[in-house]
């Protein structure tokens, strides 16, 4: 018992490190965001908020400059203020926000917010463990080593939950009679609208999936749902 003590300390307190990001992210949207306030894509979120028969999907600006969507720990959906600032642009229509919307609904819908706490938790311990032993053989680099791992392994994690939560807002968005063109057009023009240049870490290493396999992916549940003669 008293040897397993250490990774039962480093798992309580990733825990509690988690808990006090989640309360620190929470109180920072709290003071930089506003409610949605753009009627075209209020009307997509009551679109799909009557597919899914609900009362109503609550969306928010947060207040800053990028583009991107996110759903919060305690599950609220916001924009960027740079997202809905390319859609006044006409960079992006209402149809494309609305497939940002569903897949931000679907990491809350599929728990992704309490299963990146556990992968949260489990990538420190795994890296504690990986650390003490390479460290041993391998000093310094050990611990170099042990990090890479870990990032990887997280990397790996938060990829799987974007196809799945791009899955979800698929079918959403089928059903609600939007379809997916809009998510797979909106995944082409991704990386300009963000001013992205095309670089980044290497695709082991990166916590999205490039556009094209997003695009694929979604291309595939298309033929299935079709060969099915079902829908989603």
């Amino acid at each position: 018992m008293l040897k397993l003590l250490p990774l039962i300390l480093f798992l309580a307190y990733g825990f509690a490190l988690w808990h006090f990001s989640a309360w620190r992210t929470r109180r920072m949207l709290d003071n930089a965001s506003f409610p949605l306030r753009e009627p075209e894509l209020l009307a997509m979120a009551d679109r799909l908020a009557r597919t899914l028969g609900v009362a109503r999907v609550p969306v928010h600006v947060f207040d800053v400059p990028g583009v991107n969507g996110l759903a919060a720990p305690d599950g609220r959906i916001f924009l960027t203020r740079g997202f809905v600032d390319r859609f006044r642009a006409g960079h992006a229509s209402a149809e494309e926000m609305a497939s940002v919307i569903a897949h931000e609904m679907g990491h809350v819908a599929l728990g992704h917010g309490k299963r990146r706490m556990i992968d949260f938790t489990g990538r420190n311990a795994v890296q504690m463990l990986l650390t003490t032993l390479l460290g041993r053989f391998i000093p310094i680099v050990g611990v170099w080593l042990a990090s890479f791992l870990t990032t990887a392994l997280a990397a790996g994690l938060s990829r799987r939950d974007e196809f799945e939560a791009d899955r979800w807002a698929s079918a959403l968005l089928v059903r609600a009679g939007i379809g997916c063109a809009p998510q797979k057009s909106l995944f082409l023009k991704l990386d300009r609208l963000a001013g992205s240049t095309g670089g980044g870490p290497p695709d082991w290493l990166r916590s999205h999936p490039k556009p094209a396999e997003r695009i694929a992916a979604i291309e595939a549940n298309e033929r299935k749902w079709s060969g099915a003669g079902n829908r989603p």
